[in-house]
C-alpha cells in the first residue's frame, strides 16, 4: 500500500558517509558480528532465512537446493581473490543478467566498489558467518546484513559465482541484493541502470544507439573516463527472441557491460574499438576484432597487451565501434554526477528530492490523455532563477523513480509506465485545476512513457517558474515515487499542495416564500415532530431520507442515525439535542446548496461524483484540503469505482463543518485540522 502522506518539503540528497541499519533487531553489522563471536556461533539471519521463501515466491525450486556456507563448498574460501574484477561475475541459473552487468561495471571503479562491498570482510580469524553490503535506495544508503549460507546443487553454487571457485564476494553481493528486494526470484528481469543507480546513487541516461548523436564514441569514452557505469543490450521483437543467439554470437534481450573503449593502429589507420562483457562468462561476438579474428595479427603485441587483449572464452570481447552501433540497440549510462557527457566542463550540481505518491481516487490521475483526472496528479513548482554560466538558459535533469516495485513483485506488482510533463507556471499558488491544463500546452516533457523504474531527461529552459507533473500513463495506478532535480545552478522547488483552510459562507436567511418541496418538508416535519415542533435524530433521519430518496437526479442510499446526530450537533443552537423548525430550515438551505454543488461536479449526470472531483467540490463548499486529507476522505467515502454518492458527500461535509466549528471555537490553527477524524 503506498504511503498516504509524504512531507511536501524537498529532501536533502543523501551523503554516502553513513548507511542506515536495516536489520530487524536494530543492530548493525559490527554489533551482530561481535555477538556471534562472543557466543561462538555462526550468524543466521532471521530476516532472510535459508528456505524456499527467500528463493522463490511463485514457484518451487526446480531441484532440491541445499544452503551451504562457503567453508562447506570449498576448503579455503576467500572473500576476494586478487582484487574484485569483472571476471568474478559469472551468471548462474537466474535471469538477473541486468544485475550482473551492473556488478561487472561496478568492479571497474575501486572507490565505488568499496562503498558497496566493504573490503574489511574475510573468512579469517574473526569470521562469524556474517557479511554486509551497502545500497542506495530513494535518497538514502542502506546497510544490508546477511549470513553466508548460499543455495547450492550438487555442491556448486546455483546462482552468481566467480570464475575462481573459492571466491565469494560476488555471490554474497547477489544474496544481499536479493534480500533487499525480497527474494532471488524478485531479481528476474530488469534494467541494468536500476542496479547501477542502487550501487552509486547516480543518475541514469538511456541512449537509443540508432538515434545516438554523432559524437557517441566520445560520449562513451568520456563516460568510462569519469568512472560512469555503462551497459548495453539488443532489443527483441517478441518474447520468443529473448536470449536468442544471433549468427554473430550476440544474445538478444540480454544485458552486457561496456568495459572499455579505445583506438588501435591497424594497417596505417586508427580504428575505434569497444570492449563488451557477457555476464555469462562465455558466449562471445565472433565477427571482426573478436578474440581469434585475423585483424589482431596486424596489431603489435605491445598494443594487444595495452588493450588487455587475450583469446579467452571468458565472455569479454572487442568489436569495431561501427559494428557495435549496427548490432546493439540501447546503451544505459549511470553517471556518478550528472555532468553532460557532451560537454568537456565539470560542474557542481545542486540536487533537490521530492517523495510522493499516486493514490487511487485522489492523486493517481494518469497522463495528459486523461484530462478529466490529469490535473489531480501531484504538482511540483520548479523555480529556475539563474542562467548557466555564459548561457541564456538553465540546465537541469528531472529523474522520476517509482519506488519498491521489485519488492512488491510477490504481491503481483509490475513496473508501471511513468513519465512527466513540465508547464510554464501561471504565477499563482495552489494546485492547478483542470482548465489550466485544458488550455495550456507543456513546455517540455519526458521523451517517452516507459515501464522502467526511472525516467530521466536533460532540459534547457529559460529562467522562470515551471510546474512539473509526475504521472503514471494510466489513471488509478498506485505507487510511491521519488523525483530528483539536478540543476547546474540552484533551483527552488516546492509541492503545489493546498494549504488547509476553511472559508464557510454566512448562513443564509431562509426564504419566507416556501416552494412546493419546502411545503412538503414542513408538513412532514409537523407530522413527525408533534406539538413541540422539535425533532430528534431518529425523526430527522426519517424526514431527510423520505425527502432525499424522492430526488431522481442523485444516487442516494440513506443517512445513518450517526449522521443525523452530527447534523443536530451542527445546527442545534439551544443545546437540547433537537432541531426546531427554524433550525431545520437553515439546514435545509445549506442542504440545497450542497445538492447544487454535487450536481455541478457530477459531470456525466450519473447521480454520483468522481472522487477526482472531490477537491474542487469541497473547495466550492468552503473547504480547502491538502493531498493527505483528501486521500483519507477518498478512502473513507468513495466506492471501488472511485465514485461518491450524495449521502457520502453529505456525511463528509457535515463532519468537516462540525470539526471546523469545534476547531474555530478552540482557536486551533488550520494546520491542526490535519488531526481530524473523518471516519464514521
Amino acid at each position: 500500500m503506498p504511503y498516504l502522506y509524504q512531507d511536501s518539503k524537498p529532501w536533502q540528497p543523501a551523503l554516502p558517509r553513513t548507511a542506515r541499519v536495516t536489520h530487524s533487531s536494530g543492530k548493525g553489522y559490527e554489533e551482530l558480528k561481535q555477538e556471534c563471536l562472543r557466543r561462538g556461533c555462526l550468524f543466521e539471519d532471521p530476516d532472510f532465512p535459508a528456505c524456499n521463501s527467500s528463493l522463490f515466491f511463485s514457484e518451487k525450486p526446480p531441484v532440491p537446493f541445499v544452503w551451504k556456507r562457503p567453508g562447506d563448498i570449498v576448503k579455503d574460501p576467500k572473500f576476494i581473490v586478487g582484487g574484485a574484477t569483472r571476471t568474478d561475475v559469472c551468471q548462474g541459473d537466474l535471469g538477473d543478467c541486468w544485475l550482473l552487468a551492473a556488478i561487472a561495471a561496478l568492479s571497474l571503479n575501486e572507490k565505488t566498489l568499496a562503498r558497496v562491498v566493504p573490503l574489511d570482510q574475510s573468512f579469517g580469524p574473526d569470521y562469524a558467518g556474517i557479511f554486509h553490503f551497502q545500497f542506495w535506495q530513494h535518497n538514502e544508503w542502506l546497510d544490508v546484513v546477511i549470513d553466508d549460507r548460499l543455495p547450492t546443487f550438487k555442491g556448486r553454487l546455483v546462482f552468481l559465482h566467480s570464475a575462481e571457485h573459492n571466491e565469494f564476494w560476488s555471490a554474497l553481493l547477489e544474496k544481499a541484493y536479493a534480500k533487499l528486494n525480497g527474494s532471488y526470484e524478485a531479481l528476474k528481469g530488469g534494467s541494468t541502470i536500476e542496479a547501477m543507480e542502487d550501487f552509486t546513487g547516480g543518475v541514469g541516461e538511456l541512449y537509443e544507439v540508432k538515434k545516438a548523436p554523432a559524437n557517441f564514441y566520445e560520449i562513451l569514452e568520456k563516460a568510462l573516463k569519469r568512472c560512469s557505469m555503462v551497459g548495453c543490450s539488443i532489443d527483441t521483437s517478441s518474447a520468443a527472441e529473448s536470449e536468442a543467439k544471433t549468427p554473430f554470437g550476440l544474445i538478444k534481450g540480454h544485458a552486457y557491460t561496456v568495459t572499455g573503449i579505445d583506438e588501435v593502429s591497424y594497417r596505417g589507420r586508427q580504428v575505434q574499438l569497444i570492449r563488451i562483457r557477457n555476464p555469462w562468462g562465455q558466449v562471445e561476438w565472433n565477427g571482426p576484432w573478436s578474440d581469434n579474428s585475423p585483424e589482431w595479427r596486424s596489431v603489435s603485441l605491445s598494443e594487444q597487451r595495452r588493450l588487455s587483449q587475450a583469446a579467452l572464452d571468458d565472455g569479454e570481447f572487442w568489436m569495431k565501434f561501427e559494428d557495435f552501433k549496427l548490432h546493439f540497440d540501447k546503451v544505459e549510462i549511470c553517471n556518478l554526477t550528472p555532468d553532460a557527457l557532451e560537454d568537456s566542463t565539470a560542474h557542481k550540481w545542486e540536487v533537490t528530492i521530492h517523495q510522493g505518491s499516486w493514490v487511487r481516487g485522489s492523486t493517481a490521475g494518469g497522463c495528459r490523455n486523461y484530462l478529466e483526472t490529469f490535473w489531480t496528479n501531484p504538482q511540483i513548482k520548479l523555480q529556475l532563477t539563474e542562467k548557466d554560466d555564459g548561457q541564456d538558459d538553465c540546465t537541469f535533469i528531472a529523474a522520476l523513480m517509482q519506488k519498491d516495485r521489485r519488492k512488491l513483485k510477490k504481491l503481483g506488482a509490475e513496473m508501471l509506465t511513468i513519465g512527466y510533463s513540465i508547464y510554464e507556471s501561471p504565477g499563482r499558488d495552489g494546485h492547478l485545476g483542470k482548465d489550466f491544463f485544458r488550455y495550456h500546452p507543456s513546455k517540455a516533457r519526458s521523451k517517452t512513457y516507459i515501464n522502467l523504474r526511472e525516467v530521466s531527461n536533460r532540459f534547457k529552459l529559460p529562467p522562470g517558474d515551471y510546474i512539473l507533473v509526475p504521472t503514471t500513463f494510466e489513471p488509478h495506478q498506485e505507487a510511491d515515487f521519488c523525483l530528483r532535480i539536478f540543476s547546474e545552478k540552484k533551483a527552488i522547488t516546492e509541492d503545489l499542495d493546498e494549504k488547509v483552510a476553511v472559508d464557510l459562507p454566512e448562513p443564509l436567511n431562509p426564504n419566507p416564500q416556501e416552494d412546493d418541496e419546502e411545503k412538503q418538508s414542513r408538513a412532514l416535519f409537523e407530522q413527525i415532530s408533534g406539538k413541540d415542533m422539535e425533532i430528534d435524530a431518529e425523526e430527522l433521519k426519517y424526514v431527510l431520507n423520505t425527502v432525499l430518496k424522492k430526488s431522481k437526479n442523485i444516487k442516494f442510499k440513506s443517512l445513518s442515525l450517526m449522521s443525523c446526530r452530527n447534523i443536530i450537533s451542527l445546527m442545534d443552537t439551544s443545546g437540547n439535542g433537537k432541531l426546531e423548525f427554524s433550525e431545520f430550515k437553515v439546514f435545509w438551505e445549506k442542504l440545497k446548496k450542497w445538492i447544487n454543488i454535487f450536481f455541478q461536479f457530477d459531470f456525466d449526470k450519473s447521480g454520483s461524483m468522481s472522487s477526482y472531483e472531490l477537491r474542487s467540490a469541497l473547495k466550492a463548499a468552503g473547504f480547502q484540503l491538502n493531498n493527505y486529507l483528501l486521500q483519507l476522505i477518498v478512502l473513507r467515502y468513495s466506492d471501488e469505482e472511485f465514485q461518491i454518492e450524495f449521502d457520502d458527500f453529505l456525511n463528509c461535509l457535515i463532519r468537516l463543518e462540525n470539526a471546523s466549528r469545534v476547531f474555530q471555537a478552540l482557536s486551533v490553527k488550520n494546520k491542526d485540522f490535519i488531526n481530524l477524524n473523518i471516519g464514521e
